[in-house]
């Protein structure tokens, strides 16, 4: 048994002619099948993920997007702790080592989540989307002056698009808001420097680990343990503890509820995700990442009653081609190499 191309196999021997063709086409309908319900999942689950938050931070008015964060990855570490346990999933023991090697990386991580929780609280879901295309922009200069990785001319054709569709998307929000847009601009630089940077600490970190090896599992566990000591941190500084007391939403049931849905579901995306790149591929999870902002958008347009224009519409609209325009261009880009 060999393994080809897009997730298909390759049976050879035990039987001939039709039946080796039936055998083959079931284990391939069987492949294809979970491609495409991984994929339904990560989608589901990385859109869900998005609204929950926005749901919790605007329509709840709750003015502690650290904490939620917080509370999410305390959800995180306490399933894949269970299901580590009970031997579901093997994961690497947390060592001093290991620690010291992942924490600036984890520093960053961090910061990318509460700034995003920042950003989701004043700008709307579809803008939101579009000035996360900055990331890619800042990313590939960062690629190029960092491991001298050059881009062909329609990558950067597509980052160019990005650019302005973030500009334009910005005058023509109904709803700008600058502090918003400020904390998005950091959330971008911060998610560009965790992509840039995660990579070689992998490497270091694969280095210190007893089997020498660090599946996602571990990295979930990790990432998510090493941010509850300076989540709390955070909580204190940005004073969130006097908010918290005051606050009545912590009385409320319901309130739980979804900010534990909004705990599952940060797992659910990285259990998905993981699903759908060992389906498929990174080039087809590039691509259904850039096309899955477009019904993203829509939702929190219509969900949470965004005013807009004509104008924004185009704008948001012209910022979402632009990144499956992007992915297409990575794609190809990728195979030229």
């Amino acid at each position: 048994m060999k393994p080809i191309e897009n997730g298909e196999i390759d049976l050879e021997g035990g039987k001939s002619g039709k039946d080796t063709d039936k055998s083959v086409r079931s284990n391939r309908v069987k492949i294809h099948n979970q491609a495409l319900l991984s994929g339904l999942a990560y989608c589901i689950s990385s859109c869900s993920m998005i609204l929950v938050n926005k749901f919790v931070l605007s329509s709840y008015d709750f003015n502690a997007g650290i904490s939620l964060m917080l509370y999410q990855n305390f959800i995180s570490v306490i399933i894949v702790s269970i299901l580590s346990t009970t031997g579901i999933i093997s994961t690497e023991p947390l060592t001093w080592r290991l620690i010291k090697v992942w924490f600036p990386v984890n520093m960053i991580f961090v910061g990318m989540l509460v700034t995003s929780m920042f950003s989701l609280r004043y700008i709307n879901v579809a803008m939101v989307t579009v000035l996360k295309n900055v990331t890619n922009v800042i990313t590939a200069v960062g690629e190029m002056y960092l491991f001298n990785k050059h881009h062909d001319s329609r990558v950067w054709a597509a980052l160019f698009l990005m650019i302005i569709s973030a500009i334009s998307g910005g005058i023509t929000d109904l709803s700008f808001h600058a502090v918003g847009y400020a904390w998005q601009i950091i959330n971008c630089f911060l998610t560009a420097s965790y992509s840039l940077t995660l990579r070689r600490v992998m490497d270091t970190a694969k280095q210190v680990t007893k089997s020498g090896n660090l599946n996602e599992f571990s990295m979930v566990l990790l990432n998510n343990t090493l941010s509850i000591p300076l989540g709390i941190l955070l909580v204190f500084i940005f004073n969130e503890v006097d908010y918290l007391s005051r606050t009545p939403l912590l009385k409320l049931p319901m309130f739980w509820l979804v900010m534990t849905l909004s705990g599952f579901l940060g797992l659910a995306i990285s259990f998905t995700s993981m699903w759908f790149l060992h389906q498929t591929g990174a080039t087809t999870y590039s691509l259904v990442g850039s096309l899955n902002k477009i019904p993203l958008s829509v939702a929190g347009i219509v969900l949470f009653h965004v005013p807009t224009s004509l104008e924004n519409s185009a704008s948001i609209f012209f910022g979402l081609l632009a990144g499956v325009f992007f992915a297409r261009a990575k794609i190809r880009e990728k195979s030229q190499s």
